[in-house]
């Protein structure tokens, strides 16, 4: 499947892999044989990687909708037959609720195919969020609560009309198929990744470390690094605002757990609870998760700004959480448990640039 979600995502026009970059300075500091940041912040002219798999889901969408054969189980996709089975559905419209870069990919793959997109949002988001959203021409609709009473309302409208299709990035009971199609277009960076280093004769990542909202991404680098081969162990270490840590509150009960959330500079993190899709997933493949403060993600985009790195504070979660889990408190233990020592290869996913707002 990832070879064809590769391949699908190549055909679309104006796709490229974006730049990993290594940052030897970083990797002194946290004591690691190699550094690379993987820097979403021009992703298919969108400053987040959200766009990947947002352009998979809504393919698989609508070839399911115009009854292709392939569209099951996971047949050949190009952007020809999906624009094609776009024009067939012009009544159709596409929906979803969102902190930011889900919602603006949604709307921009909508406009692209001469779709609508109606984009429920939360209403603590910023306006300027909001503004860039309806710049690629969706309908917004605030809600009145946080990002899972947006989701919820997305859900409820989108169940009572025909000609609305839902495109969100978290499950829950009853709603997986979506959202597991949502994982699969992630795949796409994690091969580039791989890729990459393989070009460079750099060994496979020791760990990976992902910013989590509702834990989509974070399954992906899971189901990634478990379906690698070769020698060696490749550990996932998530990273979440310390205001809306729903996964290490989750891993800590052994259950899947909803949390408060509070405004938090990482915006596109702000999620109280998991995916129910990815909860059994981090839950047996997840090494570690860690939360950060605001200030640690403020840091973080300074710093990696200074290396000529384009990231937003949910995107630089990535390095603040590998600085607090590898050189902060009981940094010995997590790095024995994360197998990181001083020839490790890490890998930082800066999922959104500054111009993103939310990964």
């Amino acid at each position: 499947m990832p070879a064809a979600v590769a391949a699908f995502h190549a055909g679309i026009p104006g796709h490229a892999a974006t730049p990993l970059h290594e940052v030897p300075d970083l990797a002194d500091e946290l004591g690691v044989g190699r550094l690379f940041v993987k820097e979403e912040s021009a992703r298919l002219g969108l400053p987040a990687f959200k766009v990947l798999g947002v352009s998979w889901a809504v393919a698989r969408v609508l070839l399911a909708r115009t009854g292709d054969p392939d569209a099951p189980d996971g047949g050949p996709v190009s952007w020809a037959c999906v624009t094609e089975a776009a024009a067939a559905t012009p009544a159709l419209t596409l929906a979803t609720a969102t902190d930011g870069n889900h919602g603006r990919a949604l709307a921009r793959l909508a406009s692209r195919l001469g779709l609508r997109a109606r984009i429920h949002v939360p209403d603590v988001m910023a306006d300027d969020i909001v503004t860039a959203i309806a710049a690629e021409g969706a309908e917004i609709v605030r809600v009145d609560g946080s990002y899972d009473q947006a989701v919820a309302t997305a859900a409820r409208t989108a169940a009572d009309d025909p000609d609305v299709a839902l495109v969100q990035d978290t499950a829950w009971s009853g709603y997986e198929v979506v959202p597991s199609w949502v994982v699969e277009g992630y795949s796409t960076l994690f091969r580039e990744v791989d890729d990459d280093l393989a070009t460079r004769g750099v060994d496979p990542p020791t760990v990976t470390v992902v910013p989590v909202g509702v834990g989509s991404f974070a399954q992906a680098a899971v189901t990634h690094a478990g379906s690698a081969t070769g020698p060696g162990r490749r550990a996932v270490l998530g990273v979440e605002p310390a205001t809306a840590a729903c996964v290490v509150a989750s891993l800590a009960a052994d259950a899947p757990t909803t949390v408060p959330t509070a405004d938090t500079v990482m915006a596109g993190l702000n999620c109280g609870t998991p995916s129910s899709l990815a909860w059994p997933v981090l839950r047996a493949g997840l090494d570690a998760a860690i939360a950060v403060d605001d200030d640690e993600a403020h840091a973080a985009v300074a710093d990696l700004g200074d290396r000529g790195i384009d990231s937003g504070p949910s995107g630089a979660a990535a390095l603040a959480g590998a600085r607090r889990a590898l050189t902060g408190p009981h940094a010995s233990e997590r790095r024995r448990h994360l197998g990181v020592d001083g020839d490790a290869v890490v890998v930082l996913v800066s999922t959104e640039g500054r111009a993103g707002g939310a990964p």
